[in-house]
């Protein structure tokens, strides 16, 4: 049995033009080989941009349609909901827990400061960063505000119903 073998094709090699170097030549050539696969590279990246941009409005269409069926189901008993839903078995520990977390965080923020403060503190600790003392300073807004709305909560249930 003979095998054959296909005849390989020469290489096409372009001879360098004078002046120019074989390295200068392989390094325009790899180049010139890049360049389809970095075309190929940003196409794949637009068509793949466009697909999650679809994806979005598709989901954003289903969320309207989810928000929209809700509002229906609400208006249909939303008035055995309010109820339930304003009723003291529920109110009353929702706001107690919204009152218990307002107060352990203005304590751990009370406790962060005055530790931070305490002269034995001070040669171990950096100061912190803004970042930090932002985060903080929402912190205590936020558990200050929590704390508004829930005293405002109780005081309007109380003058509307005559008891907490």
């Amino acid at each position: 049995m003979s095998t054959t073998s296909a005849p390989s094709l020469p290489s096409q090699s372009v001879p360098p033009e004078p002046g120019e170097s074989a390295a200068s030549l392989a390094s325009s050539t790899l180049q010139a080989k890049s360049r389809p696969r970095v075309f190929i590279a940003w196409t794949s990246f637009v068509f793949a941009l466009l697909q999650s941009l679809c994806t979005f409005f598709a989901a954003a269409n289903g969320l309207r349609f989810a928000i929209g069926l809700g509002a229906l189901a609400l208006t249909s008993w939303q008035a055995a909901f309010i109820r339930e839903f304003h009723s003291s078995w529920f109110r009353r520990p929702m706001n107690g827990i919204a009152l218990a977390g307002a107060l352990l965080n203005l304590v751990v923020l009370w406790q962060i400061r005055r530790l931070r403060a305490r002269p034995a503190a001070q040669w171990r600790t950096t100061a912190p960063s803004a970042r930090k003392l932002r985060g903080e300073r929402m912190q205590f807004w936020l558990s200050v505000v929590t704390l508004v709305l829930v005293g405002i909560e109780e005081y309007l249930h109380f003058t509307q119903h005559g008891r907490l």
